[in-house]
């Protein structure tokens, strides 16, 4: 009793977990849930971070390179018996001036220090972090620019799903309007051309159906890409739905002109300063190279037989030593100046990028801006649309049902209304892309 007691607490907690984990799979997807999806699950984002790490983990290097450097040494040396050479002295031992030591023993502590580079140690410092930097705004950049594709995404598999619902709900209307004229060829009152003429419409909106489906599986596959989900069927929580006008969308859009945004704020921006400074520091770092450097070293010796005693002995014995050395490249055949140039013309090129950036900007600012008024005006056009083929549907319905006007002008009004529902659909849609163009434009 006890065992299939357990056994149901246990098949009663695996149903719950399911239906659970259902719940969760099936719960409405908002766009702000597909953003913070897409964020996590971009391989494009991981790369990124990974370079930022790579980046952050050259400035720390770079910043190493000023600090002493403490080395511990050991080697063994096996060489071959040579004579040995001694002094011979009356009434004493020979005094051994040169022995014969085949086991020579050594091990070092050495340090070394760079205590002036000319600027060069910290220039390449400053580069080195001017990357990092850099390597950062291109994430944030790129958390952008997946944002904008994730909003692209989405709202385009919102629109294709509309699109299928309202070829969907003509094909239904068509197809009642082709049950009614079949019965009206049975009674004699029409002839059989009507029918022939309502089917063959019906088949083309088939056609537009199977079209339309196609294309919705393919935006939504293209929404899985992004924010992955494997092969379930996304929930989508935002219908395609008018907002009001003016404003519409995002805080800030509407209330001020976005041509006239400082295009500084952008993360691309950022990221081409951050590396036109870089070069100019790697500028400098190279033209340091010409000037006089100085290092500190030292080190501490213990060996068998130990080389600084004379004469040899196999001992072990100690010994220290200390040491400022300069370095002035007095010559280098053009090699610094050919590498100046580099570093230089690079920079200009990235002056130019900036330049031509700024430019793009306020140009793609201002195109972006004409479009969301464009798509503003377009969804007030359809929504028009829709109500004069909704209600010119009505009337042609009820003077068809009084006898007044043919099958063909019922068939006219149904395509004209999902005409002006499709026209309408793709203006919200276009809509909401022009809204998140414009955030992209702006640097946001």
């Amino acid at each position: 009793m006890v065992g299939s007691t357990l056994v149901k607490h246990t098949l009663g907690l695996l149903a719950a977990c399911l239906v659970a984990a259902e719940a969760v799979a099936q719960a409405p997807l908002t766009l702000e849930d597909a953003i913070a999806r897409g964020m996590q699950y971009s391989a494009r984002l991981a790369e990124l971070e990974a370079r930022q790490a790579g980046a952050a983990a050259a400035e720390a290097a770079a910043a190493a390179a000023t600090l002493p450097i403490l080395a511990a040494q050991a080697g063994y040396t096996r060489t071959n018996h040579v004579d040995e050479f001694f002094i011979a002295v009356p009434g004493r031992p020979p005094q051994f001036v040169y022995p014969d030591v085949p086991n020579n023993y050594r091990s070092r502590l050495d340090l070394q220090w760079p205590i002036f580079t000319a600027g060069r140690a910290d220039a390449l410092e400053r580069a080195a972090r001017g990357e990092a930097n850099a390597a950062g705004e291109d994430l944030a950049s790129a958390r952008a620019d997946l944002k904008l594709e994730i909003t692209r995404a989405y709202w385009a598999l919102v629109t294709a799903r509309e699109a299928e619902q309202v070829v969907a709900r003509s094909l239904a209307s068509l197809d009642a309007h082709v049950n009614d004229l079949r019965a009206r060829l049975d009674q004699g009152l029409i002839p059989p051309n009507d029918v022939l003429s309502a089917e063959a419409q019906r088949s083309r909106e088939r056609v537009l159906s199977i079209e339309s489906a196609n294309a919705r599986a393919v935006a939504e596959a293209d929404l899985r890409r992004l924010i992955g989900g494997g092969g379930q069927t996304l929930n989508l929580a935002s219908p395609i739905v008018s907002c009001p006008l003016p404003p519409c969308g995002p805080a800030g859009i509407g209330a001020k002109n976005p041509a006239n945004q400082d295009s500084r704020s952008d993360p691309r921006r950022r990221g081409l300063e951050l590396r036109l400074a870089a070069a100019r520091d790697r500028e400098a770092a190279i033209r340091a190279g010409g000037r006089p450097q100085i290092f500190v070293g030292g080190g501490f010796d213990y060996a068998r037989p130990n080389p600084r005693i004379f004469p040899r002995v196999d001992r072990w014995d100690d010994a220290w030593d200390a040491s400022v050395n300069v370095s002035w490249t007095l010559w280098d055949g053009g090699r610094r100046t050919a590498d100046a140039a580099q570093a230089d013309a690079a920079a200009r090129a990235l002056e130019a990028r900036i330049t031509d950036f700024d430019r793009q900007v306020a140009f793609e600012v201002e195109a972006r801006q004409l479009e969301l008024d464009s798509a503003r005006a377009a969804i007030t056009a359809a929504d028009d649309g829709v109500r004069s083929a909704v209600e010119a549907r009505r009337v042609v319905a009820e003077r068809y049902q009084a006898g007044v006007v043919t099958s063909t002008e019922v068939l006219d009004a149904e395509v004209a209304v999902l005409q002006a529902e499709l026209d309408r659909t793709h203006a919200v849609a276009n809509a909401r892309l022009a809204e998140a163009r414009l955030e992209r434009a702006l640097g946001r």
